[in-house]
Parts: structure tokens; C-alpha cells; sequence
């Protein structure tokens, strides 16, 4: 969907057939005591809907629906599942224009990342209904002649997912899409932000032929009600996106009963700009890299290493960009940039950009204060250009997940690299030089899961997106994001 082909739409347009019900067992109902939790628009901070809150009581019915169903679609044949799936990227592509708006309405982001993402979530199911009948084994003799070593590949069985609120699809998508194929049952808990969009997959599962209980969605404003089914031993595999604090502690206790575990957590991507870069292509990148989304992205670069001797023209093409953008409601057709999701994100922002000027950081353009012209009562912030920013400054450490960029210089290739890998955190990083061999060195030498070369995209669902050091643990998409969803099985034959 072209930027062009958007019209201005009214909340109830947007929301029309979106469940806001618990999805258990093949059915939406109501929670416990009908229990409901508000949901608002970050534009104006207005209560858009109010969604069902599951209770411990839902999260275990659940579990229940999910355990019952689980053999069942294990022995369902792969090109089965596999058809399953392709049919749900087919819906998600017929539903394409609503799930825009909606994930744009939810989050508050502009139309075209939300058009984006819709692209990139369906993609997960597309692939993956490829992968279900692609599930190898092996059989061989063994080296000392006297057996058949046979190995076989089976669903771990149940899991339990749980999704952030900046990508409402695709995060979703390529945890439910893989764990299908593989044949395992999922119970999802998406973000208490943005529900809707994973309430509203539910309902094209279904349509698309999901059995009833291997798909239950369970919102809630009570995280706790859900993770509570992580001391149940039917309970298989765990995988989270998240925070590094909460996935930690989750992880942990996962390894209470051994389950199998996969973990994307936090990130502090490095974007870093070597003197034989071209320029043209780093400020070209930064929309994509930095802007998408508002900057609310685990992968987006957090720190810009850029040579000294490119560092001011550097600087001054991004303002240049970040001056000229459209502010406004996600779901207006013009905005270029909407707010933020949330109103503690906003504050963390102002708090980041804030500290970085009080140590000494240099004000390019923005501040972070509130753009002019948008509404008093929504969650936005100036996309701002730092320099000369100190290295005790809170947002060379933190997360800014937000639209700032913060420049400091280097004036050594090894320097580069070894400030780029001055964190615990390891998802992402981006870099720029032509020439391909001091490139591709340092690609290997950055300690990340990811990298960039002379680009600002990196998630491509055929490829395996995941971090090493305290960003996380496994992997997701690709050939390899099958395996997190499968057990190996050695059988010993006679002779």
C-alpha cells in the first residue's frame, strides 16, 4: 500500500469486526467476572475501546484448550499445516488496509510503517508454511557397524508466548507462525498496549482453518495472571520479547522445569560511520533505521559513531530530514511521524535527552520537548540530533527508543569497534564504508547477531533475527527458526 492510497478513517471504521475478547479454545468469550482494561490513543491520550482481561482462571483455561489440542496437531500432516498457514497470509494480505490503520491507531505510529509491518508480519506465515514440510531427520549406520542410528524431529509441544507493544503483528507472527508449523499449540499474551491487532489475527486463524485450541490469545493488564503458567509442566517452551530485566527473570524461571527457551531482549545498536563511508547512504539510512516505528524498535542504532571527519555534515543532514518531517495522528494520511506509544515512554525520552544536554551534549535540532501543532494530551516528542554527546551521558547506556540521534566521534577504526562493543547488549549494529574488505572485518568483529553493511533495514523473515551477549537467546525466522519449536529424537536400531 502505497502512501498515496490513504484516506483519512474514523476510529469506529478502524475498529469495525476487531475482537475485543479473550480467543480460547476456538472461541472469543469474556473473561472472568467480565473483567476489561482501557485502551488509548497515544495521539490524544482518549480511551479508544475497552478489552477483556484475563484472570489466572483464563490463562490456565488456555493452557488446557492448548495441551487437549496439541496431539491432535502434531500428527496433523505438514502440507496440512503448511496450507493452513499459507491461507492465514493470504487473509492477512486481504485484510492488509485494516490492519493498518489499526496497528497505526493502536501504536500511534504513521500509516506507512504500519502498511510495513503488515507486509513483514504476513511474510512469517508465508514462509513458515513453507518450512512445515521441510522438517528434515536422519538415518545412518553406525561407525561401529552394529546399529541404525535413526533421528527423528518432533513438536516441543505447548508454549507460551509473550509479545511487546511496538510491532503488534510481527511479533506475533513469527512466534505463532513457526510454532505451527512445527505443529505445537500456542498460547500468546500480547502487550496490554496493543492487543487489538493479535485479537484480530485470531480471528483470520480461524478462518483460515486453525483447529480449535492451538491458538488462544489472552490480553491482559495483569502480566502476572499469564506468567503464572510458567511453573505448569505442560507447558514446553517459552519464548519472549521483551525487556532484559523481565525476560531474564522469566527465563529463569522456565528453568525451573527445563523448558525450552528462546529470548529477544533489549538493544544498544551501534551505527557506525568509517571515514571511507559514503555519506549519501548513512543519512539515507536513518529513516528507516532510526525513524521507523518513532524510533521504538529493539534494533534501531541508539549510538552513532561517526569519523571526525564526517561527523558534522552528518549531523546537520539529519536535522535537515528530521526538520522537514510531518508530525502528527498515526492515522492521519500526511503524517510522516506520529507520537510515541506510550506516556512513559515520552518521559523516558525527554529524561534521556535531558541528562545527555545537562553533561554537555550539543542541541542540533529538536529537544524532545513537544512539536507544535499537535494535540496537548498526546505522546510526542521533537525528533532531535545531538552532538558532542558525553560518554556518561544515560543515553550512550539506555535504550532511547525514540526519534534521537546521538553523535559522538572517533577518529580510529579500532577505537569504532571497540566503543561499539562497549555493552552488554548485542542485537543489532549498522555500519558504512565502501570499502568491502574493512567492511566485512568489521562486520565479524562487532559483537552483535545482526549487522548492517551500507543499509538501515535488517529483518527479513528468511533470515534468523536474534542477539548474542544479554540481548537475548535463540533465533527467529529463517531456516533455523523451526529448530526453536522442535525436539530432537535418537532411535537406536538393532543392527
Amino acid at each position: 500500500m502505497s502512501t498515496k492510497e490513504f484516506v483519512q478513517k474514523t476510529h469506529d471504521e478502524i475498529l469495525s469486526g476487531v475482537p475485543t475478547e479473550l480467543y480460547i479454545n476456538g472461541e472469543f468469550r469474556a473473561a472472568e467476572n467480565n473483567a476489561t482494561f482501557e485502551l488509548r490513543n497515544p495521539a490524544t491520550n482518549a480511551v479508544l475501546t475497552d478489552v477483556a482481561a484475563a484472570s489466572a482462571g483464563d490463562a490456565k483455561a488456555a493452557l488446557d484448550a492448548a495441551a487437549a489440542a496439541g496431539p491432535e496437531w502434531a500428527a496433523t500432516p505438514p502440507r496440512k499445516r503448511g496450507e493452513i498457514l499459507y491461507r492465514a497470509y493470504e487473509l492477512i494480505t486481504e485484510n492488509a488496509e485494516q490492519l493498518t490503520y489499526l496497528q497505526s491507531l493502536e501504536m500511534g505510529r504513521a500509516l506507512p510503517d504500519s502498511a510495513g509491518e503488515v507486509v513483514y508480519g504476513g511474510e512469517f506465515f508465508r514462509w513458515f508454511a513453507e518450512e512445515a514440510v521441510r522438517i528434515t531427520g536422519d538415518f545412518r549406520r553406525a561407525p561401529a557397524g552394529n546399529a541404525r542410528i535413526a533421528v527423528v524431529r518432533q513438536p516441543v509441544g505447548p508454549v507460551l508466548a509473550i509479545t511487546p507493544w511496538n510491532f503488534p503483528l510481527a511479533m506475533g507472527a513469527r512466534k505463532i507462525a513457526p510454532a505451527l508449523a512445527a505443529g505445537c499449540p500456542v498460547v500468546l499474551k500480547p502487550a496490554a498496549k496493543t492487543p487489538l491487532t493479535m485479537l484480530f489475527l485470531a480471528k483470520m486463524l480461524h478462518e483460515a482453518g486453525v483447529p480449535a485450541g492451538v491458538v488462544n490469545i489472552v490480553p491482559t493488564d495483569s502480566a502476572s495472571h499469564v506468567s503464572e503458567l510458567m511453573g505448569d509442566t505442560r507447558l514446553r517452551k517459552f519464548t519472549f520479547t521483551g525487556s532484559t530485566e523481565i525476560g531474564q527473570m522469566l527465563g529463569a524461571k522456565a528453568a525451573e522445569t527445563s523448558m525450552k527457551v528462546s529470548l529477544e531482549l533489549g538493544g544498544n545498536a551501534p551505527f557506525v560511520v568509517f571515514e571511507d563511508a559514503d555519506i549519501d547512504k548513512a543519512v539515507a539510512a536513518i529513516p528507516g533505521a532510526k525513524l521507523r516505528n518513532g524510533g521504538q524498535v529493539c534494533i534501531a542504532p541508539n549510538r552513532f559513531l561517526v569519523h571526525e571527519s564526517l561527523a558534522d555534515e552528518f549531523a546537520e543532514r539529519v536535522a535537515q530530514t528530521f526538520r522537514s518531517l510531518k508530525i502528527g495522528p498515526g492515522t492521519d494520511p500526511d503524517t510522516q511521524l506520529g507520537p510515541l506509544a506510550l506516556r512513559d515512554q515520552q518521559e523516558t525520552v525527554q529524561r534521556l535527552v535531558k541528562d545527555a544536554i545537562d553533561k554537555g551534549a550539543t542541541v542540533v535540532c529538536g529537544g524532545a520537548e513537544r512539536p507544535e501543532g499537535v494535540d496537548e494530551n498526546g505522546y510526542y516528542v521533537q525528533p532531535t540530533v545531538l552532538t558532542d554527546v558525553p560518554a556518561e551521558a544515560d543515553l550512550i547506556k539506555e535504550e532511547i527508543f525514540g526519534p534521537v540521534v546521538a553523535v559522538t566521534t572517533f577518529s580510529d577504526r579500532d577505537e569504532a569497534i571497540a566503543r561499539a562493543n562497549d555493552t552488554i547488549f548485542g542485537l543489532a549494529a549498522y555500519l558504512f564504508s565502501e570499502n568491502l574488505g574493512n567492511a566485512l572485518d568489521a562486520a565479524e568483529r562487532i559483537e552483535s547477531g545482526m549487522v548492517a553493511v551500507n543499509k538501515g533495514s535488517l529483518s527479513d523473515p528468511s533470515a534468523p533475527f536474534g542477539g548474542v551477549k544479554q540481548s537475548g537467546v535463540g533465533r527467529e525466522g529463517g531456516f533455523v527458526g523451526i529448530d526453536e519449536f522442535l525436539e530432537t529424537k535418537f532411535i537406536s536400531l538393532e543392527g
